[in-house]
């Protein structure tokens, strides 16, 4: 099946060079040049990948990646500033699955994209242990990749949700970050464990009655985490 790549950037040469290429590979791009525009495109269709620049008119990056994670768990890849540590953190914040530093190369950002959409097929292929798992008030469907606290889904990202399921189907056991990041990212992955830690906050305000004090996912501390049923 084709794959669909939207590519959001208000620098017209940056965005004609990327779908220049990508298409080369048989990939179906469009593109977006504002905020706006990218986020009613992803409103339209579900993208295999967007790739996805912070700073754009209308609507920053960030605020297209927040909207479009209250109706979707596409994958998006954040482009941030080279150096810009913050910008990184806070797209995963807000929802993204991966980030890529300007200036790029863009064979980076083809072996990026193609090894997020590896890692989706991968997921659609592999058996489920379980289709529907309950803990406590906390339902978790595999099949659908949905998840409802007390009856009412809990909307996580596709990183978010492959986190919670591996603990899930693991329960008890300790995950250190870096063995979190190999398996749920992995090993070429260049983020560093800042990146778990967002992805464990996110998912404990998300399905934790009180973060603070959480019910199922638990820190050993100067180990890791782990989730208790």
């Amino acid at each position: 099946m084709e794959k669909r790549i939207l590519v959001v950037d208000d620098e017209k040469l940056i965005v004609k060079g990327i779908k220049y290429s990508l298409e080369q590979d048989d990939m179906k791009v469009d593109c977006a040049y504002d905020g706006e525009e990218a986020l009613a495109l992803a409103k339209e269709r579900e993208y295999d990948v967007v790739l996805l620049d912070v700073m754009l008119p209308k609507l920053t990056g960030f605020d297209v990646c927040q909207q479009i994670r209250e109706f979707s768990s596409m994958p998006i890849i954040m482009l941030t500033a080279k150096g810009d540590d913050m910008d990184k953190i806070l797209g995963l914040e807000y929802g993204a699955d991966d980030y890529i530093t300007k200036p790029f190369n863009i064979l980076e950002v083809k072996a990026r994209i193609k090894a997020i959409m590896r890692r989706s097929v991968k997921k659609e292929e592999a058996p489920k242990k379980a289709t529907t798992v309950t803990v406590g008030d906390l339902t978790i469907d595999c099949e659908s990749r949905r998840v409802y606290i007390e009856g009412k889904e809990v909307n996580l990202t596709a990183k978010e949700f492959d986190v919670l399921e591996l603990l899930v189907f693991h329960p008890n056991k300790v995950y250190n970050r870096e063995n979190l990041l190999k398996t749920i990212w992995g090993s070429s992955y260049p983020g560093d464990a800042r990146t778990v830690d967002v992805h464990i906050r996110r998912l404990r305000e998300k399905i934790e009655k009180n973060p603070g004090e959480p019910k199922y996912i638990h820190t050993k501390w100067g180990v890791g985490y782990f989730f208790q049923n």
